[in-house]
């Protein structure tokens, strides 16, 4: 029996799915379902049942999962710390993120790290916020990076920074002749915002019930690129990260404000699972990024 074979065993198990099983471990549908056979052969049980599209992990099965689990976190810790002794940065990172940090705070950072590392192997993949939680829980990548994060009890949450929040508008808007207003001048005006179930948009929307102020949306988009492309055609007026906004108002397509009554911050963070072993490659990548 080989370690391939209980890690197999472990994503069938978390992610009840043969296909993703098998695009995880970079093999067939096929030979996973041989590998859980294989083991079923050897254990003299059922460990999963499977009739009729049913997925149900047995109670022998489940004794199997918890047990490859220590198997496995044993395993990679030695291999990590026979990597830490050699001083090898070496291997694959799997990183799903929200785009406007994919977008607009990754790249500087990637490039550093593949630059100072060429050994590593680093995947980014771009999704909305709640793809990202359940990619991290379910083992589809390694590490999530996504704004305002939400607390869960099998996830780590490392604090990378704090975006400032700026009102953004058309240029020939009567805002952009401002270089600060307050809140309550959104009171009225038509408002592009992200949908309601993003973490940003939750955010913003707490900020402005604080302040007695109620936004007039008129769209409602599920990534930052969006909304900017509707706040230039003068659809409506927003508030943004103002890192996400720098070559737009630079190149005039785009006015930003200053909000009058304080400054606002979004948090952003890295999130892994509680249990995962990171590799002395993922401890560099998230020292990099908190950098």
């Amino acid at each position: 029996m080989q370690i391939q074979s209980l890690r197999v065993f472990c994503d069938l198990v978390e992610t009840k799915s043969f296909t993703k099983t098998a695009s995880l471990n970079h093999v067939t549908q096929s030979a996973v379902s041989q590998q859980l056979s294989s083991l079923e052969r050897q254990f003299k049980s059922i460990l999963i049942e499977r009739r009729r599209k049913q997925f149900q992990v047995t109670c022998e099965g489940q004794a199997l999962y918890e047990t490859s689990k220590e198997v496995i976190h044993t395993y990679e810790s030695l291999l990590n710390k026979l990597q830490e002794i050699k001083g090898i940065i070496s291997g694959p990172i799997r990183v799903a993120t929200i785009y406007s940090v994919g977008l607009h705070y990754l790249p500087p950072y990637l490039k550093q790290f593949l630059k100072t590392y060429p050994a590593v192997n680093v995947h980014v993949e771009y999704r909305r916020a709640n793809r990202v939680y359940e990619d991290v829980l379910s083992n589809v990548v390694d590490i999530g990076l996504v704004a305002c994060p939400t607390r869960h009890p099998r996830l780590e949450t490392v604090p990378l920074r704090k975006d400032k929040l700026v009102l953004i508008c058309a240029p020939q808007h009567t805002l952009a002749a401002s270089k600060r207003a307050p809140l309550r001048a959104i009171a009225g005006q038509r408002f592009v915002g992200f949908e309601k179930d993003i973490p940003t948009r939750r955010g913003i929307d707490r900020i402005l019930q604080q302040h007695g102020v109620r936004a007039e949306y008129v769209m409602e988009f599920d990534n930052i690129e969006t909304v900017k492309r509707a706040v230039e055609i003068d659809a409506g007026i927003s508030i943004v990260p103002q890192g996400t906004v720098v070559q737009e108002v630079s190149n005039q397509t785009l006015a930003t404000v200053d909000i009058q009554d304080g400054q606002f911050y979004r948090p952003v963070a890295a999130i892994y699972r509680r249990d995962k072993i990171l590799s002395p490659a993922m401890k560099r990548f998230l020292n990099m990024l908190k950098g």
